[in-house]
């Protein structure tokens, strides 16, 4: 007889194919009672790999042994006369595959009662889900209800983010899918997470209808979905509900709470949303009216500390864009970042702001290093504080520490690729800058900055045709002129390089540093240490790249040079 005949004739088969379909059946029973008894994940994968432990030890039963009216007998007793009958035998095979099912399943459950329901001695690692908070659709009649629905998104965002156990993908790269019509597995794969919240906002005066859902993301599958006609007032009350359903529906095992969104009065948070929208235009108009609509906030709730925090952002930022003067806009940055600490103490944001000023600003690093150690420990994720600690290790010269900084900001902000370009920039790694800004451009058109950095990126490895080309497309004009004045002078025409010059210099009063630069890079030192001398009395942002422009080398060997390093508040070099 055949080994293949041994196998029919001992059931070995019978029983494989028996012990699979039952041990199918068991997992498809405990991947449907898990969630509903609120079993940990570890469970079914006990389940699964027992199961899978099993199946060779029943295939071994069956060859060694049989069953017969006398008993289980080894095989080489049984005769044929005593050989039970194939029902008898199969009903034996069932009963092997039963206890052995029952066994696992006792087994797996002892081990979770045992273990995993008692509360750990400390706290344990949890692996983060990777979720993206896509902008609501606006469904109001009114199109310009659309700063409510992308309001209430960042919104929730922000309530998520404070959920240690998830990691939630930044505002600039979740809003850069806006309006661009791709689909749920599309953002799933370029921001690298396993699910996407979106949903749509309906307003009708007092009236709003609020629906979210919760998209796996690799197959598009709904996870969960809930629609909320309330008034406009319980807003505060739905965010809330749709964090806590969030959570549940992806099964997220808490270490604390989850947390409640600050309220304040729905007129108050009207006007804090239309605020927020205005800043994200970024444009010197915008942060001007959002400003004014922050201060009505403050004055209906004076105790509001998001709106604190929003203060503190827009007049920073707003400096950046021309809304300000540093001098003016930054003082009151500072004021607002200390109110929203007294109010909201556990604010990484305000705490990463505060650190932007002092090493921009007030030049002190003291400081900045106590509320960096502040903010990295309120929001170890929070996208700000990374980028406070990549500028905090980039202005005296920690390229390497910036970097570290710089990819984990990625991590929750992957399409925000414009720090790892600057970096590589001063890096001398220009292949790889040239391509990040090549990114930010698509995604960001319209953005001051990005082309002149491509420009000059290009100029450093040589292709002059291509940074001439990307200086053009440049929508700021100060940034433009600088970017050809640069260029100009690198190919030799003077002539071109000074009529660039002139023009930058005609600008209003914002291209102090930009100005020193070209005058370092042409030789005319003692101009270039006057406008150095202005960007620092006018506390310029762009100080920022002191250290590593390669257009200030000539200053740095000029003894002057140390000077500007000790009022900046970094130490001179050896």
């Amino acid at each position: 007889m055949s080994f293949f005949e041994e196998l029919k004739r001992r059931n070995v088969f019978r029983v494989g194919v028996a012990y699979l379909i039952v041990a199918w059946l068991i997992l498809q029973v405990t991947d449907n009672v898990a969630p509903i008894l609120e079993l940990p994940g570890v469970f079914n994968r006990g389940i699964l790999l027992l199961l899978a432990l099993g199946f060779p030890m029943a295939l071994i039963f069956a060859w060694a042994f049989e069953f017969t009216p006398d008993g289980i007998k080894k095989e080489e007793d049984v005769n044929g006369a005593t050989r039970v009958s194939r029902l008898t035998g199969r009903k034996f095979d069932f009963i092997i595959i039963g206890v052995l099912a029952a066994a696992v399943a006792f087994f797996a459950l002892d081990e979770y009662v045992w273990t995993g329901s008692q509360a750990p001695t400390a706290p344990v690692a949890h692996e983060q889900q990777r979720i993206a908070v896509l902008p609501f659709a606006n469904f109001s009649d009114d199109s310009e209800q659309e700063y409510f629905s992308d309001g209430l998104s960042e919104e929730l965002l922000n309530l998520l983010a404070q959920i240690p156990e998830l990691s939630v993908i930044s505002r600039t790269s979740a809003f850069s899918f806006k309006g661009q019509g791709v689909t749920i597995p599309e953002v799933g794969r370029a921001l690298g997470v396993s699910h996407v919240l979106e949903g749509s906002v309906r307003r009708s005066g007092d009236t709003i209808r609020i629906t979210a859902q919760l998209i796996e993301a690799a197959t598009d599958k709904h996870v969960w979905s809930d629609t909320w006609d309330r008034n406009f007032e319980d807003v505060f009350v739905i965010q809330d509900e749709i964090a806590k359903f969030v959570v549940d529906a992806l099964k997220v095992r808490l270490l604390g709470v989850v947390p409640q969104v600050l309220e304040t009065t729905p007129e108050a948070y009207e006007l804090f949303l239309q605020a927020k929208f205005l800043m994200e235009q970024g444009t010197s108009s915008g942060f001007r009216q959002a400003a004014a609509l922050n201060r009505q906030v403050l004055n209906i709730d004076p105790d509001y500390a998001p709106a604190w925090t929003q203060r503190a952002a827009l007049f920073y930022n707003g400096t950046s864009f021309g809304a300000w003067e540093s001098a003016e806009g930054t003082p009151r940055a500072r004021d607002a970042a200390l109110e929203a600490t007294k109010f909201f103490g556990n604010s990484a944001w305000a705490h990463a702001i505060l650190v932007l000023i002092a090493i921009s600003y007030d030049f002190d690093y003291e400081f900045a290093a106590s509320e960096l150690e502040t903010a990295l420990e309120l929001g170890p994720n929070d996208p700000i504080a990374l980028r406070a600690a990549a500028e905090f290790a980039l202005r005296p010269g920690n390229l390497e520490e910036a970097i570290q900084h710089i990819e984990k900001l990625h991590v929750i902000d992957p399409l925000e690729t414009s720090k790892f370009a600057q970096v590589y920039f001063y890096s001398g790694r220009q292949a790889e800058g040239i391509a990040r800004w090549k990114e930010d451009i698509k995604r960001r058109p319209l953005a001051e900055y990005f082309r002149k950095s491509l420009a000059l990126s290009l100029l450093e490895t040589g292709d002059i045709d291509g940074a001439l080309a990307a200086i053009e497309g440049e929508p700021a004009e100060g940034h433009r002129q600088q970017g050809l004045a640069l260029i100009y002078e690198t190919v030799g025409d003077r002539e071109r390089s000074t009529a660039a010059l002139e023009r930058l210099i005609a600008e209003p009063n914002r291209w102090t540093f930009e100005i020193a630069e070209v005058r370092s890079f042409r030789g005319e030192l003692d101009e270039a240490f006057n406008w150095m001398d202005r960007a620092i009395e006018r506390r310029d942002r762009a100080l920022r790249h002191v250290m590593y422009s390669p257009y200030l080398d000539n200053m740095r060997q000029d003894p002057r040079f140390d000077d500007v390093l000790v009022r900046l508040g970094l130490n001179p070099g050896p």
